[in-house]
């Protein structure tokens, strides 16, 4: 790595920041990349520690703040930390798993300022999603949580972490989040790292990536929901490709909650805080930049050394270094780091090949 690149790459702006509030969890995810359980979980932040670092990205500019875990519900302090991150301009939003949440919980979450949720099903029926998450009756609790939200009128998306045993359930889960009434629905291509490392061979492979990302990108068109891919870059790439061959310039959006930019956003406009401070660039890329117990956020956030490695995309490795599209897509650098140990690699479920 050229530090001349790392110095001159500009830092980018924080549009989007996830804290994971709590490891504490009352499933057992297979995937889970916290590996989390109930825990206990020493060294998690305390309030007045939430509530710098929510004060400190204030500092930087609203941005939006996923409270994540484990399971945000059963951090006690929740509600304050909500209302405390609203008041300072934050876009609070929050993933939960729906097994705990109770139309009482939904309406205070939204009095407290949370503008939406996101409710994780990885299966049409409750065989593939309880098999994936573990816990016997994952898949009713899940939709129970649903009902609560919208009893209280809390928007709320779906989540699906998209696996080789789930790949032809897909459609059937986007039907499902429709009817549901999702405002959005969020596909995760697996990364395997946490509990997820155990499923490797789970991986969709090359060929399967390309063509389910055909389809996401065909269903994002037909415009009946929003429907983002995530940890999946080279979308940006086929969107690209697609819009050139109709002649039509593409005009990301760069705000809020459906924003899409490029692909791989990790430190780079996205950053990951640990239940007890470890600042990453997302949540399963496993490598700490800093911590906030010793650092501020805003200057982890300028002079992390691995930032500033990521935002020096013109200095990544292998066919990420010559391919075209390496600015608008980036790969996955939490994928490279699973399998191969460089941040800067391939990504391994990459299809394309650049030229020359």
């Amino acid at each position: 790595m050229q530090t001349a690149h790392r110095e001159s790459a500009k830092v980018p702006p924080l549009r989007l920041l996830a804290w994971e509030v709590t490891r504490r969890c009352n499933l057992d995810c297979r995937h889970c990349r916290a590996a989390a359980s109930r825990g206990p979980y020493p060294g998690e932040l305390t309030t007045a520690e939430g509530e710098k670092l929510l004060s400190d990205v204030a500092a930087m500019g609203p941005a939006v703040i996923i409270l994540t875990g484990g399971e945000p519900l059963l951090r006690e302090d929740i509600f304050e930390l909500t209302a405390f991150g609203h008041r300072l301009g934050h876009r609070m939003v929050m993933a939960v798993n729906g097994t705990l949440l109770t139309p009482d919980l939904a309406r205070r979450l939204k009095e407290a300022g949370i503008q939406r949720l996101s409710i994780s099903l990885d299966g049409a029926r409750a065989a593939s999603h309880d098999e994936l998450r573990a816990v016997a009756g994952a898949f009713e609790g899940a939709l129970r949580g649903i009902e609560a939200a919208k009893e209280a009128g809390l928007p709320f998306q779906v989540n699906t972490t998209l696996t080789r045993e789930n790949l032809a359930e897909l459609p059937a889960i986007h039907e499902l989040a429709i009817r549901l009434g999702a405002a959005a629905h969020h596909v995760f291509v697996l990364v395997p790292t946490g509990r997820g490392a155990e499923m490797a061979d789970q991986l969709v492979t090359p060929a399967e990536y390309e063509q389910t990302l055909r389809w996401l990108l065909d269903k994002q068109k037909e415009g009946v929901i929003h429907l983002k891919p995530t940890c999946a870059p080279q979308y940006y790439r086929l969107w690209r490709e697609e819009a050139r061959a109709r002649g039509e310039k593409i005009t990301p959006q760069t705000h809020g909650m459906e924003a899409m930019t490029k692909g791989c956003l990790g430190g780079q406009g996205f950053a990951f805080v640990s239940y007890r401070g470890d600042v990453q660039a997302c949540g399963y890329l496993d490598i700490v930049a800093g911590n906030i117990r010793e650092q501020p956020f805003p200057e982890i956030w300028a002079h992390s050394e691995l930032f500033g490695q990521l935002r020096a995309v013109d200095d990544y490795h292998g066919k990420c270094h010559a391919c075209p599209y390496r600015k608008v897509c980036g790969g996955c650098r939490a994928r490279a780091w699973a399998l191969s140990g460089d941040p800067l690699a391939d990504d391994p479920i990459c299809p394309y090949l650049p030229m020359g």
